[in-house]
């Protein structure tokens, strides 16, 4: 058994998790939650280049991305001014495109931002 932690619930755990009636069904729907969650990291993603890494990094400035501005990341990327020797715009414009959401987010969770 892991040592229990002190978290702060904000609104996405409390929505979460408002069906359940005491810590035990909140714990036990927020580790259901996070063990699904961890498979699809680990089914989605998109392959990046170390130059399409660099470039989503860079716009993505503070290092939090909403839904919304993850989402849109096709679209930053295309009105971006950042260049790199090895960055083809057009490829990682397409692969942002192409990817389903979890895709995306998948992705956005594997930079550390």
């Amino acid at each position: 058994m892991n040592e229990k932690t002190k978290i702060y619930f904000g609104p996405p755990l409390v929505r979460l998790t408002e069906n359940e009636g005491n810590t035990l069904e909140k714990s036990g729907r927020i580790n259901r939650t996070a063990e699904r969650y961890l498979e699809i990291m680990r089914q989605h993603g998109v392959a990046l280049t170390g130059a399409e890494i660099a470039c989503l990094k860079h716009i993505s400035g503070v290092g939090y991305l909403t839904l919304i501005d993850i989402r849109e990341l096709a679209d930053d990327v295309r009105v971006s001014e950042y260049a790199h020797p090895e960055l083809d715009k057009e490829v990682l414009i397409q692969k942002l495109e192409s990817a389903s959401l979890a895709d995306l987010i998948a992705m956005v969770e594997s930079l550390d931002l």
